[in-house]
């Protein structure tokens, strides 16, 4: 089994505090500040090393101080950056003002929107399974994208997509993707938004689920402090996180991503997978940033009994 995550790639300064902005030149003061590794293509490959799956990551950085900290954290974390190369744009940033049960994110998405659908084709030679993520950030990709996932399918090669929030709340070009992508991993609120902007009504979480799963997809849906759910066909399945002190939640829904595809990929029933989704989630929220709690496999295993 080889992955291949394609997607962003970039820092997350996150600051903690008095966060929440008053013009006027007033200066505040902040508890706590980190720059660490961030992007949800970048957590989901670090949380899937971290696993042990062998995962490779294809992604744009800029040729600057930003891009080569990102490289170098990513390859820290055991994953494979030799197709995360730099272009001539600024690398990506998103600064994080978080609070305790919320969080505003401002990204610049810079380098990591030149990322193509032949950059991705082009690197998923020897993989196994090609995780998407970010589709809203990657115009070019995005665009490109069902073809992308249907000359995967064609190679016998597993794909999901987490399309992560839509900063234009358009959501469009997701609906051409799902006939051709496996697992379409959303949050509660992203798969709500999803199956409106298909002329669709869910009464709640699950009905959503399952509209979008009636277009092709095994739906799984990260559903924070609750855990998960997937829809699969008929099956319907709900697994728990875990309770636990929550020190920063920054990237909990790409580190379950992390954990259901290492379960899944390892050919485990889908309640079992869900399961590891929730708990690596939950697990990951135990430090600052979205790599610094990131569980093994080993953990993992112990938590979900």
């Amino acid at each position: 089994m080889k992955v291949l995550v394609a997607g962003d790639a970039n820092l997350d300064l996150i600051l903690r505090g008095d966060t929440v902005p008053r013009f006027g030149q007033a200066e505040q003061l902040l508890s706590g500040a980190d720059l660490v590794l961030g992007s949800s293509a970048g957590i989901a490959a670090a949380g899937l090393a971290r696993l042990g799956v062998p995962t490779a990551l294809v992604a744009r950085v800029g040729d600057d101080v930003f891009g080569a900290r990102t490289s170098e954290l990513l390859a820290a974390a055991g994953v494979d950056v030799s197709e995360v190369r730099a272009v001539d744009e600024p690398t990506g940033l998103s600064v994080i003002l978080s609070a305790t049960d919320d969080r505003a994110i401002l990204t610049l998405t810079g380098a990591l929107a030149t990322l193509t659908g032949d950059d991705v084709l082009a690197a998923a030679d020897g993989a196994t399974h090609v995780h998407v993520a970010s589709f809203f950030l990657l115009p070019a990709l995005a665009a490109d994208l069902p073809r992308v996932l249907a000359t995967l399918r064609s190679r016998g090669v597993t794909t999901s997509l987490d399309t992560n929030w839509d900063p234009a709340e358009h959501w469009s070009g997701v609906e051409e993707c799902l006939p051709h992508v496996d697992v379409l991993l959303p949050n509660a609120t992203e798969a709500v938004a999803l199956a409106q902007s298909f002329g669709e009504a869910p009464a709640d979480t699950e009905h959503a689920a399952r509209l979008l799963a009636r277009r092709g997809p095994i739906v799984v849906v990260k559903d924070g402090a609750r855990g998960g759910l997937a829809v699969s066909g008929d099956e319907v399945v709900r697994a728990p996180g875990l309770t636990l002190d929550v020190v920063d939640t920054t990237g909990a829904g790409d580190s379950f991503d992390a954990g259901f595809l290492a379960s899944w990929l390892s050919g485990a029933p889908l309640p079992v997978a869900v399961r590891w989704g929730a708990v690596a989630g939950s697990l990951s929220t135990r430090a600052p940033g979205g790599t610094g709690g990131q569980p093994t496999a080993d953990q993992v295993e112990q938590a979900a009994r």
